[in-house]
């Protein structure tokens, strides 16, 4: 089990760009995300919603934290434009 407070090199996981969505499509295309990475075993993601106005980081926590699937995620230190989220293997 990966603990997120561990993690130094976000490179190297599966990522998903937000930038240019819509609130609703976003909510959609990260529920997407997660599935499609439990399906690959993955058990980090990250997703970039920018800094702006934080329409798109409310997005994402609201989606994370009602996605089932979703165990833990939190902001990436250093990085407030980024959000790492831990994700089972068992789809619900």
């Amino acid at each position: 089990m990966t603990n997120l407070n561990n993690i130094i090199f976000y490179d190297s996981l599966p990522k998903l760009d937000l930038h240019g969505y819509d609130a609703q499509t976003a909510q959609v295309a990260i529920n997407d995300f997660v599935r499609d990475n439990q399906k690959m075993r993955n058990e980090v993601i990250v997703i970039v919603h920018g800094n702006g106005r934080g329409v798109l980081r409310k997005v994402t926590e609201l989606t994370l934290r009602r996605n089932r699937n979703v165990l833990e995620y939190k902001g990436i230190i250093g990085n407030a434009g980024c959000t790492v989220a831990r994700i089972t293997f068992d789809i619900k």
